[in-house]
């Protein structure tokens, strides 16, 4: 089935964002669209999974699309390794690995612009 909800960021500096994303946590870089050297448009992807991000304009602009934090949280198979990418990529780590009661083990990271990625072994059987 094709992906059907996408996660969306606007940050003030989406190149940077970009490569902290491709750095820290393993995304890959797919279309970047650029205009008057703003992000207007990327797609990253994540094991299949995509997520979308510009440059946040100033809602005094009339920007429908402020910056704001927000959390993901993505799963994965393998989550000490990947906390220990973002770790020794210098990520934030807002909340250290964590085995949960309910069967997952998680950690998060904060981005350099404060949006929470949050990685655990939980998914949803639906």
């Amino acid at each position: 089935m094709a992906q059907t909800l996408y996660p969306t960021f606007r940050y003030r500096d989406a190149k940077a964002a970009i490569e902290w994303l491709e750095q820290a946590l393993g995304f890959e870089r797919g279309q970047v669209h650029e205009e008057d050297g703003r992000i207007v448009h990327a797609e990253l992807s994540y094991r299949g999974a995509w997520i979308m991000l510009g440059t946040a304009g100033e809602p005094a602009d009339g920007d429908p699309f402020p910056r704001g934090p927000s959390t993901t949280y993505i799963a994965v198979d393998e989550v000490d390794s990947l906390h220990d990418r973002a770790r020794d990529a210098g990520a934030e780590i807002s909340m250290e690995l964590t085995d949960q009661d309910y069967g997952s083990r998680d950690f998060a990271a904060r981005d350099p612009e404060g949006n929470v990625w949050s990685f655990g072994t939980y998914r949803v059987n639906g």
